[in-house]
């Protein structure tokens, strides 16, 4: 599977890459079909600042058939990188079950 990052007001980061990379390898090899994954990191001034927000992780999965995609906003990058990636695995089972049943 490829994986891109890309990042907009935010220092790239080694260390973050190298934990995205870690869930989404365990993804694509309980996934087969994941060609590709897009990784947006940014940051984001909100009205009313709030250390809970303002971090945006957002993941867009090539699958066969539509991309799938999540975004999470968390008060750090590393917990809106986990939220996004336990939402896609669910996307995925869902997109696995239909893939079967056809």
């Amino acid at each position: 599977m490829e994986v891109i990052f890309e990042y907009k007001g935010v220092k790239a980061s080694n260390l973050l890459e190298e934990k995205t990379l870690k869930k989404l390898n365990k993804l694509a090899v309980k996934y087969s079909f994941v060609v590709r994954a897009i990784v947006f990191f940014k940051t984001e001034l909100t009205h009313s600042y709030s250390p809970t927000s303002g971090k945006i992780c957002t993941i867009r999965l090539s699958v066969p058939g539509p991309l799938l995609f999540a975004e999470s906003n968390k008060g750090d990058l590393e917990s809106a990188m986990l939220d996004v990636i336990h939402e896609l695995e669910s996307q995925l089972s869902k997109k696995k079950g239909k893939m079967l049943s056809h």
